[in-house]
């Protein structure tokens, strides 16, 4: 120290400035190196943190619901395929017991089920895009409640005879209530043998079936057209699966139609599917070596119906009205909406929002205001 005082006073006044600033700026430079030094690790603990915390919200079900959009994928699943833009071909199927089990009914991207007769016989309709199976059946008359989901669905109408309501709508265009909503492309059995054919195991009137390669055909004879625009559904992406599943139990939902057409679900979180039971008894596809029907999403509507004539039903599946949806093991709200004849039948949640279904097939089960309708967790 002395040494340095010593040196300090033989300086002039110019030597002394030069050595103060360098020492100021030795000391900054330190001081800098520092700082940074520190921010660099704040920086690497924030990002750890903030990656952790959204963690935390995936595995804890947090995040928003978020909509997949697929190139190439089937407006009615969401799943993707060749012929993605296949027309969709709708198929009057029966819901009788003695027709059981159904051929196609796996394949189906949507499947329909309503009354025929108000609170008791139901029938299906299975509504194809990517898959096209070479046996679908039994195959059923056509209804005129059924044809307004057909026309929302941009669908060709597929059926064995029909309700003469049905019949002069498909051939007018015109509903019996008047309304001119031009004509659905239809292919009927009694009036086009190529494509369907019956089989000799299953007893008669159910013993009806048709190849939908061949429907394809005779429809191009026919000039109808093949392809669609359909704007379809929206679907939800695989992180807003797997959070809504962090909660899933496996659960029954019993849907309350009557006697043998009885409809219970088993939910499986293994497979996040659920597995039909008809009147308590699995149901598999006759046609597709006898595989389980599993849905991903099941929509319970309820909408009223009333006898036509005593012998024919309409069930009022237009405006809008209440339900619930089942996928990823949760129950939800719904109100559903089809605003007119032509509309797309579409769902809404609580919200106020479209649902975003699960991609795979939908079964969409329609009740009467009054049926009962049970979700139990096992």
């Amino acid at each position: 120290m002395k040494t340095f005082l010593k040196r300090w006073a033989t300086l002039n006044k110019k030597e002394k400035y030069i050595v103060i600033f360098s020492l100021f700026l030795i000391v900054g430079i330190i001081g800098v190196g520092v700082y940074a030094f520190s921010r660099v690790g704040d920086n690497s603990e924030t990002a750890q943190e903030t990656k952790e915390e959204k963690k935390a919200d995936e595995v804890g079900g947090l995040l928003e619901a978020s909509e997949e959009k697929l190139t190439n994928a089937s407006p009615l699943t969401g799943v993707q395929c060749d012929n993605y833009k296949q027309r969709p071909i709708a198929v009057m199927m029966a819901g009788d017991n003695v027709a059981r089990p159904l051929s196609g009914l796996s394949q189906a991207e949507i499947v329909v089920e309503m009354p025929v007769i108000t609170g008791s016989v139901t029938r299906l309709m299975g509504v194809y895009v990517c898959n096209l199976p070479d046996e679908v059946g039994s195959i059923r008359s056509a209804r005129q409640d059924y044809i307004s989901l057909v026309r929302g669905w941009d669908a060709i109408y597929v059926h064995w005879g029909g309700s003469h309501f049905a019949l002069d709508e498909l051939k007018t265009g015109k509903r019996y209530t008047g309304e001119d909503l031009g004509k659905v492309p239809d292919i009927d059995a009694i009036s086009s043998s190529g494509p369907f054919f019956r089989k000799s195991t299953v007893p008669a009137p159910h013993n009806g079936f048709v190849s939908l390669p061949k429907v394809i055909e005779l429809a191009k004879k026919r000039e109808y057209a093949l392809e669609t625009n359909l704007e379809g559904y929206k679907f939800q992406s695989k992180n807003t699966i797997e959070a809504e599943k962090q909660d899933s139990k496996n659960g029954k939902l019993y849907v309350g139609f009557g006697g043998v057409f009885a409809t219970s679900w088993e939910y499986n979180t293994e497979d996040n599917s659920y597995t039909r039971y008809w009147a308590e008894q699995k149901d598999v596809d006759r046609g597709n070596n006898d595989a389980e029907i599993k849905a991903k999403n099941i929509v319970v509507i309820r909408a009223s119906s009333r006898q036509i004539e005593g012998q024919y039903n309409e069930v009022t599946i237009y405006g809008k009205g209440e339900g619930k949806i089942y996928h990823n093991g949760q129950e939800k709200t719904i109100t559903w909406k089809k605003e007119g004849f032509k509309d797309t039948l579409r769902f809404y949640g609580e919200d106020g929002q479209e649902i975003l279904l699960v991609p795979g097939q939908t079964f969409i089960q329609v009740i009467e205001p009054g049926q009962n309708l049970k979700w139990e967790l096992n």
